[in-house]
């Protein structure tokens, strides 16, 4: 064989099994799932210069499969200004036509708490706007990205 015929086969052979990788976590006709944030408290443990928050987190898996959540990255902001971060390796699994409940943690984001801080005081307002987004990895060459958006009152000043 040619030196460039075994490259040619070692690419195919390489985009073959990235084809593979990406349908193996793909079964047609499976839904993603359903994420829902259910708890936002400060974690009894957090001490010290920087505080963590606990957030709730349900997962309800419409499938028939299990859904092997791998790992999480997420966020959140409010009025488009992140506040809080974090990611967690350790997450269950979730079986077939059922749900999960779980806690992930996560750390302020200093600047961004700022910026809020100063737009607040800017003008006043009677909602503010929030997004959690997650990237969740569920063994497949993309992973699932959730985004759950809404506004919550401010009490009236009196």
């Amino acid at each position: 064989m040619t030196k460039t015929r075994i490259l040619a086969t070692a690419v195919w052979a390489c985009i073959l099994s990235i084809v593979l990788t990406a349908c193996a976590g793909f079964v047609p006709g499976s839904e993603p799932p359903q994420v829902s944030v259910t708890s936002f408290a400060l974690a009894p443990e957090s001490g010290g210069s920087t505080p963590r928050f606990n957030i709730g987190i349900h997962v309800v898996n419409p499938n028939r499969n299990p859904i092997r959540l791998r790992g999480m990255s997420y966020n959140v902001e409010i009025e488009g200004n992140r506040i809080l971060n974090g990611a967690n390796p350790d997450l269950p699994t979730v079986p077939g036509y059922d749900s999960a409940d779980f806690v992930i943690q996560a750390s302020p984001d200093l600047l961004g708490g700022v910026r809020l801080l100063t737009d607040l005081f800017s003008r006043q307002r009677n909602t503010l706007g929030y997004t959690f987004r997650a990237r969740i990895d569920v063994g497949s060459l993309l992973p699932l990205t959730i985004e759950e958006s809404g506004q919550f009152n401010l009490p009236a000043a009196r």
